[in-house]
């Protein structure tokens, strides 16, 4: 299930989705332009602004696991100083294109509502605290992993949170496979993003890093920015967020038009 658009405008312009779209492809080419080999293998060239949990937890470098097709190899890995401040950075990479690509497509379609409900620099804000508390979940989870991760997937989840929060009634036009077949249909966006954060929980158990190549996904950290999104929207005003739809209706016969208010 893909989804590909909803149904919902907005009364204002996303410039924020607009400026991390942006900036997370310009981060991505730069780090794929600066790809370098260490030890026979191809390494991205902002290697050490990847968030790597057990660096985080000690403050202090540590060698990585990488997977590099069917073998793990350990590559040294010099963070930032402080460890932490990967936390930031990591948020703004990613491991492949379909990585990048699956991102921006949920930022896309998601992230323009919740960006309208909150303003432009509250919803900043608001992203850039769902990344920290994806990472937080993620670095709970696994406080020792020596795998480095990358991706915005948590702050995006966490647009997703609010999003299902706010517009849960809203029809996102989605293809469905249904074996060798497929169907554009439109689909409440309480299922659509319900069924993307089970399946988040389902995979808990598997739950690691983007290990090189896409070998691992960080599911704890999807989950944790899904519930902050939730938690998050509820803080900064919940539905109240949500603003009226003016549509103008015409008397028949008449040249007056009658505005009426519509929540969207």
């Amino acid at each position: 299930m893909i989804p590909l658009a909803d149904e919902n405008p907005t009364g204002s312009k996303p410039y924020v989705v607009y400026l991390l779209i942006v900036l997370n492809i310009f981060v991505y080419v730069v780090d794929y332009l600066g790809t370098q080999i260490i030890r026979g293998i191809p390494i991205n060239g902002l290697w050490d602004y990847s968030m790597v949990p057990a660096a985080v937890v000690t403050n202090s470098p540590v060698p990585v696991r990488i997977q590099y097709g069917p073998y793990v190899f350990t590559l040294p890995h010099q963070g930032l100083d402080p460890q932490w401040l990967t936390i930031f950075t990591s948020m703004f990479m990613h491991a492949s294109i379909a990585h990048i690509g699956g991102n921006m497509l949920y930022l896309w379609i998601f992230g323009n509502n919740v960006e309208d409900a909150l303003g432009h620099l509250r919803f900043l804000f608001f992203y850039l605290l769902c990344g920290v508390a994806a990472a937080l979940a993620h670095i709970f989870a696994n406080p020792m992993s020596q795998v480095p991760t990358v991706g915005a997937s948590g702050a995006i989840a966490g647009v997703l949170g609010a999003y299902f929060y706010l517009y849960p009634a809203n029809r996102v036009r989605t293809v469905v496979f249904l074996g060798f077949f497929w169907d554009l249909v439109e689909i409440p966006a309480v299922i659509v993003l319900g069924i993307w954060f089970l399946t988040q929980l389902l995979n808990l158990g598997g739950s690691g890093g983007y290990l090189h190549g896409g070998g691992g996904v960080a599911y704890w950290a999807h989950v944790g920015g899904f519930v902050a999104g939730v938690i998050l929207i509820a803080l900064f005003g919940g539905t109240r967020l949500r603003k009226p739809r003016r549509r103008y209706y015409a008397r028949f016969g008449e040249y007056r038009y009658y505005p009426l208010n519509r929540w969207r």
